[in-house]
């Protein structure tokens, strides 16, 4: 099968339990299918990755900071969510104050405070407490690893300790959102078990299905693997957030064309990730597509385990100069932006690399060769991919197209498919784990807003698994030093500074086979307006209408 067929759009009957309920006549309903194969799960601290994060933490959670989404035209930026103001403690820069915005209510009517703060660090970081969640702290802790405590000062101020001076703790602070520990509290006395571990797991199953946040929107009606459903939260506390939309309804759906046929035959409202094939259908039919560049890279993540063909950095630098980025975003239809890096030329931590990452076929094969490879005697590599997910774009199509590239260098690539969610966990696990099976790399497309989750969670020594997403063990002193410099700098320019002698760093030894930024495209039917697509990974629900 050719890559382009694999492409091609195959508009079948799609069966959806989506229809108009009889108590939806008068709402205002958005239906959205999702890449992802299940619903992220609700209870506050999504999986499915950032499609997570996006579908079931920002509409329905706050965090202590979040990101900017309002604008299209320039990039997200952090700014007060649940807190109003945080600094950092002037001779201690291990502790953070944050002062906390009054007023706010979780969907069930009880306060937000400081105490709610602490029990929702608790719930991820503290083991001894009653609440604790081991399932929530992979897809937490991993996201904020220098969080130690919260101690509450009064009830509407906070203290956060990190185990070292941390600059980037009020980004990583997105991703802890707030549940609500009294609703949690009603459903753990009603939970039943044979040991208080069993009733706090039961606890949080039924808060899944009944959670309660501080979001725009609150959760009604969870059924697993099929639909979620959100209703509008018109109490919430910011005035130009409170939807206008009724319900939200998400549908999991990993299969391009089956989304594709979902949206065109009016079963759905709102795609991520339509077939490329389909784009001049589905726009020439009155559907708009919503794309813009985004802060986000579509990799292989190379191990550098023992052993790894990937240790070699001649091999790293011949697959980045192998593959023609051109030819790939031809087949994707133009949904995609060709890399220089993590970031690229004019960005604050560019630092211009020596290495130039770009197509040459001759380089990369004099590389291949030097190192003792050729297409007579290939090298085997094995690489764990998903067949959907967040960010992951056209993930098998994708890796097929640099399975046949790399051959004209002496690559023999093996691709191990599995499910997206279980990626992501093995993504956590690393290069060294039995989930692993022997994989070489890994394909997890991840954002890159910040400094640490573009750079510092892949080259730190210190975030090896189980402590962050560095799955390949790298492992390099001057790196660990540049990013200590990044961390303790609370002074901007200085930062930078460091940040970009960083970035100029992984690109020149290759870290990663980059392969493509996304550009976010989702299609929408005509009938959903005020849509603003930011360049972010993530985008507003609660400020778009339907008519």
């Amino acid at each position: 099968m050719t890559i382009r067929s694999v492409f091609a759009t195959s508009l079948v009957a799609v069966s959806l339990s989506v229809a108009y309920l009889p108590a939806w006549a008068q709402e205002k309903v958005l239906r959205i299918a999702m890449t992802a194969a299940d619903i992220p799960r609700t209870l506050g601290q999504p999986d499915q990755g950032f499609e997570g994060n996006r579908f079931t933490g920002i509409p329905m959670y706050d965090g202590l900071t979040q990101w900017d989404l309002s604008k299209a035209d320039a990039p997200s930026v952090l700014i007060p969510g649940l807190s109003l103001s945080w600094a950092v403690d002037g001779s201690d820069k291990k502790k953070w104050v944050f002062k906390l915005r009054p007023g706010v209510r979780f969907h069930d009517g009880s306060a937000f405070n400081a105490d709610a703060v602490v029990w929702n660090v608790q719930k991820v970081l503290d083991n001894t407490a009653p609440h604790f969640d081991g399932s929530q702290v992979g897809v937490t802790a991993s996201r904020m690893p220098t969080l130690r405590s919260a101690r509450k000062i009064d009830d509407l101020t906070v203290e956060l300790t990190t185990s070292e001076p941390d600059s980037f703790l009020p980004l990583n602070l997105t991703n802890l959102f707030m549940a609500s520990p009294t609703h949690w509290q009603s459903k753990f006395a009603a939970a039943t078990g044979a040991t208080p571990a069993d009733r706090v797991r039961a606890a949080w199953t039924a808060f899944a299905a009944d959670p309660s946040g501080t979001g725009p929107f609150r959760g009604v009606r969870l059924v697993p693997r099929e639909r979620f459903e959100m209703v509008a939260n018109k109490q919430y506390w910011d005035a130009a957030r409170v939807p206008q939309i009724d319900r939200v309804v998400l549908i999991p759906m990993p299969e391009a064309n089956a989304r594709t046929a979902a949206l065109l035959g009016g079963q759905v409202d709102w795609i991520e990730n339509p077939a490329p094939d389909a784009v001049p259908q589905i726009t020439s039919r009155g559907f708009k597509m919503y794309t813009n560049q985004q802060p986000h890279v579509w990799p292989w993540q190379f191990s550098f385990v023992e052993g790894s063909p990937w240790l070699d950095k001649r091999v790293r630098q011949a697959a980045n100069l192998c593959i023609d980025r051109s030819e790939l975003k031809k087949l994707l239809g133009g949904l995609m932006a060709e890399p220089k890096g993590t970031v690229g030329p004019g960005h604050p931590w560019w630092g211009n690399p020596k290495f130039d990452i770009k197509y040459d076929l001759k380089a990369a094969q004099k590389l291949m060769a030097d190192a003792g490879h050729s297409t007579a005697k290939p090298l085997k590599v094995k690489i764990q991919v998903s067949a959907s997910g967040s960010g992951q774009m056209q993930p098998l199509p994708m890796n097929e197209w640099l399975q046949q590239s790399l051959k004209k260098c002496g690559f023999d690539v093996e691709l191990d498919v599995i499910e997206w969610n279980t990626l992501f966990t093995n993504w956590r696990r690393g290069a060294k784990d039995p989930t692993a099976r022997g994989a070489h790399a890994i394909n997890v497309s991840f954002a890159a807003m910040d400094p640490f989750f573009a750079m510092v969670r892949f080259t730190n020594s210190t975030a090896a698994p189980p402590v962050s997403n560095n799955w390949g063990f790298f492992a390099n002193a001057e790196f660990d030093a540049l990013i200590h410099r990044a961390r303790t700098s609370f002074d901007g320019p200085a930062r930078d500074e460091a940040l970009s002698r960083l970035h100029a760093r992984i690109v020149e030894e290759a870290v990663f086979l980059w392969v493509a930024h996304d550009v976010g495209p989702r299609a929408m039917a005509s009938k959903v307006s005020n849509v603003t697509q930011p360049r972010s990974w993530f985008i507003d629900i609660a400020t778009m209408r339907v008519n």
